[in-house]
């Protein structure tokens, strides 16, 4: 599967109430970039991260989400939802974003890729749209977006292929995941399989599933 990338974006400082960051300013506001952008171990270079306590770190290193949920995005609020709305760093475009397997490895230009988890709504997201209601219509979508690792550092820049060259056997998939931990239950047995998979939510998936007690 090969899809490539539409836009790299970096953040800029937004100081606003809603940023979670006790300063009061967040990188969710990202702009896309001139030119290749550096993909490190601990983020993008040049990226402004606001709340470290849940953002950013090798596992989530770097976000992406796919400019066909975006383009819904835009249809469903009927208004223009350009490239790092989301707070991604890579706009994707003919990928499967939330298709995508746990583990599952991207050779995008010199950089190599790993997919670890789904990204979770937040307030700071809701107050940067302007959207009271859309964490929880963001959790009815399910169409979350991707953290990724970076297994080797590179540059990236827009147009670039994005190449699916390695796909875990077990298929728990980024959907999967994000269902699982919202609104599908019955979908945690199948978080334990993911090996790749942070062990934070891992073990959040045997806690709920071993229940109260």
């Amino acid at each position: 599967m090969t899809g490539r990338l539409a836009s790299v974006n970096i953040g800029i400082v937004t100081e606003a109430q809603w940023a979670g960051d006790a300063s009061g300013r967040s990188g969710i506001d990202k702009r896309p970039v001139d030119g290749p952008a550096l993909l490190r171990t601990d983020g993008v270079a040049g990226d402004f991260i606001g709340e470290r306590a849940h953002h950013g770190g090798p596992d989530q290193a770097v976000y992406a989400y796919a400019g066909e949920d975006a383009a819904w995005w835009a249809g469903e609020l009927g208004r223009d939802i350009g490239p790092g709305a989301f707070g991604e760093n890579l706009t994707t475009h003919a990928l499967d974003v939330t298709g995508a397997v746990i583990g599952e490895q991207w050779a995008v230009g010199s950089a190599l890729l790993q997919v670890t988890k789904p990204r979770t709504p937040c307030r700071t997201f809701a107050g940067f749209w302007g959207v009271p209601d859309l964490i929880k219509r963001f959790t009815a979508r399910a169409a979350p977006g991707v953290y990724l690792r970076v297994l080797r550092e590179g540059e990236v820049g827009a147009g670039d292929p994005v190449a699916v060259v390695d796909r875990p056997a077990h298929g728990v998939t980024i959907g999967e995941v994000f269902r699982a931990l919202s609104l599908e239950p019955e979908l945690l047995p199948r978080l334990l399989d993911a090996a790749d998979l942070p062990e934070g939510l891992r073990e959040k998936a045997r806690r709920r599933l071993a229940g109260p007690g």
